[in-house]
């Protein structure tokens, strides 16, 4: 596989990482939401509760998957396998 396969396959690879997280993230809070904290809230701000769920496992998804990319990134060489995303050109032309 050339370095241009490798990103692809990386980043959609991490992507599917960071979802999968915060699906399992998600179900987690919720079930300790609803078997522990439900009967603790009055009813007229238990609908808050899915909204701060959603919110805190898309957190806790981020945190995660910037810990794993960081200790990826200091296990693997990134310029030997990796195509870089962006790539600076040069936008001025050269008297030449």
């Amino acid at each position: 596989m050339n370095k241009k396969a490798n990103t692809l396959l990386f980043i959609l690879g991490a992507t599917l990482f960071n979802v999968i997280i915060a699906v399992i993230t998600f179900l987690i809070l919720t079930v300790f939401y609803a078997n522990f904290l439900i009967m603790k809230i009055p009813e007229t701000g238990r609908a808050w509760g899915f909204t701060l769920i959603l919110i805190a496992s898309l957190a806790v998804s981020f945190l995660v998957y910037r810990a794993v990319l960081k200790y990826l990134l200091t296990k693997i060489e990134v310029e030997k396998y990796f195509d870089p995303i962006f790539v600076k050109h040069n936008l001025r032309k050269s008297d030449s």
